[in-house]
């Protein structure tokens, strides 16, 4: 957490009104000044809620910037619509802090909220502000907008469809090996440019909003990648009644995560289970895929064909990049 500077504290209105109430820039907010918003939704649309809790010391460092834990947190809730193919309308903040939590922390959050509410036009509508002598907690719950019947979820994949991943994965295990390890950049054979595209991965993963348009077009089922991608594929297979395989030659991974998977090559497993990933996976029906492709390109996100629905139900399969059966200690993260 940013260092705490003694004998500055500030209220918990004073709080609201200096560093949340400027992101409440929608009616329905009631200037953050009411115990509700009150939102109206167009008709022909349906509301997609999801929400996530960020634990300092598990999903964030005590040492991470005040703005990148406020634009992941965020972050992590547009993820989750964007599977969905919905578009993010608002969200509600609620922060439990310890009370000596100083002015500085307030307004570097803040700003990482306000970056990427700015980048996709979603708006802080409440909340709650809490002191807690726990480790600093924060919970969003984002609310997204998508036309009646047209959501995406789990359980609508098929035998045959192709399983698709945006972006590159594992980069967010590396980043936080790396803040944890320094010494494990030289190790991986990592420039100080590699080392920081991985933290900046690990620290602000980018919401895919740019797929909200494709995945609704043309996805059966779509998952972000939260947990791992092989428990985060296999959990839309079991959805779905239906098996996955996975081509581990076929996974994208970034050119750093290459070099420290040329050095050491026992990764693979670990960066296809590790999760904090936030990339999209997608089953699209065989007769779509070209169309798929190209309205991702035109949106300037990568996709990449990591392998197919099929096989046994709810059960992901994995083959290493020699066509064998690849092992792995476990498919995903898991709180419990």
């Amino acid at each position: 957490m940013a260092e705490r500077v003694e004998g500055e504290r500030l209220g918990e209105f004073e709080i609201i009104a200096r560093y949340f109430a400027p992101l409440a820039t929608d009616a329905a907010a009631l200037g953050l000044r009411d115990d509700a918003a009150v939102l109206v939704i167009s008709e022909g649309y349906e509301l997609i809620a999801t929400c996530d809790t960020l634990i300092e010391g598990v999903h964030f460092l005590g040492n991470d910037p005040p703005d990148s834990i406020g634009y992941k947190a965020l972050s992590v809730n547009l993820s989750d619509l964007a599977a969905k193919g919905a578009r993010g309308h608002a969200y509600l903040l609620s922060l439990a802090l310890p009370r000596e939590t100083p002015p500085a922390w307030f307004e570097g959050f803040s700003s990482g909220l306000r970056e990427l509410q700015e980048a996709t036009g979603i708006t802080l509508v409440g909340g709650d502000t809490t002191a807690s002598p726990g480790p600093p907690t924060i919970t969003i719950t984002a609310l997204g907008l998508v036309a009646h019947g047209h959501a995406v979820l789990r359980h609508g994949a098929k035998t045959g469809d192709r399983l698709y991943v945006s972006g590159t994965i594992g980069d967010a295990y590396l980043g936080l090996r790396l803040l944890k390890d320094p010494a494990l950049a030289s190790a991986w054979d990592l420039s100080e440019e590699d080392s920081a595209f991985l933290i900046g991965r690990y620290r602000r993963p980018k919401p895919r909003t740019e797929l909200v348009i494709p995945v609704r077009n043309f996805a059966q089922a779509a998952i972000d990648v939260s947990d791992g991608l092989v428990g985060d594929v296999e959990k839309l297979a079991r959805a779905s009644h239906a098996g996955a395989l996975i081509e581990a030659g076929s996974v994208p991974f970034s050119a750093p995560a290459q070099k420290a998977l040329q050095r050491e090559p026992r990764l693979l497993a670990t960066l296809l289970t590790a999760g904090d990933d936030y990339e999209i996976v997608a089953a699209v029906p065989e007769a779509s895929a070209a169309a798929f492709e190209a309205e991702a390109q035109a949106k300037g996100v990568p996709v990449t064909m990591i392998g197919r629905i099929g096989g046994p139900s709810g059960d992901a399969r994995v083959l290493a990049p020699d066509g064998k059966p690849l092992e792995l200690g476990r498919k995903g993260f898991a709180h419990f």
